[in-house]
């Protein structure tokens, strides 16, 4: 099991209920005290999905700005080998407003690192780094879906095994009503 959540970012496996009374009777509850440490349980899996899927929109926002960087900085490497001394853009200066320019080429392009931070490199660099960056995004977007995944088995567990205890508490509460 400590192998399982260590695969799975310590998300605890979820308990399936095979024997609703024998379960009441090793945890010592009653039907209603189970219910509610269940659904405690789910709320949590509930919270950790969220945060997985926020973490999921933020590296799938990600990769496209790189792969467009990445097609940029090409774009300028192959005009210089074309011996090209300029290059002709468009650019957004702020909503609906554009600009054209004619930008020299060099051999150096800023990178935009986040936390108002731009740092100047070298255009081999610059690819170098970007390509590092969508390769373990891409990586990380793919074990992120993996744990999603798992996530979202235990949750369907936790709310099969909700189902079973609360309609095995209403047989019960049956039963004792008829006699």
């Amino acid at each position: 099991m400590a192998e399982t959540e260590k695969k799975h970012l310590g998300i605890v496996e979820a308990l399936f209920v095979d024997d609703v009374s024998a379960f009441l009777q090793e945890r010592g509850e009653s039907a209603p005290a189970a219910l509610r440490w269940l659904n405690e349980q789910h709320q949590k899996y509930k919270l950790m999905e969220q945060g997985l899927m926020q973490k999921r929109r933020r590296l799938r926002g990600q990769m496209p700005d790189i792969e467009h960087s990445l097609k940029i900085i090409h774009y300028m490497q192959q005009k210089q080998k074309d011996g090209d001394k300029n290059i002709e853009s468009h650019f957004m200066l702020s909503d609906n407003v554009f600009a054209s320019a004619s930008l020299s080429l060099t051999n150096s392009v800023c990178l935009w690192l986040g936390a108002n931070v731009m740092m100047e490199y070298s255009v081999d660099a610059a690819i170098q780094l970007l390509e590092k960056n969508l390769t373990q995004a891409r990586s990380s977007l793919n074990s992120l879906d993996s744990h999603l995944g798992f996530l979202r088995d235990q949750i369907t567990t936790t709310e099969v095994t909700i189902a079973r205890v609360y309609n095995w508490d209403v047989k019960r509460r049956q039963a004792t009503t008829r006699t």
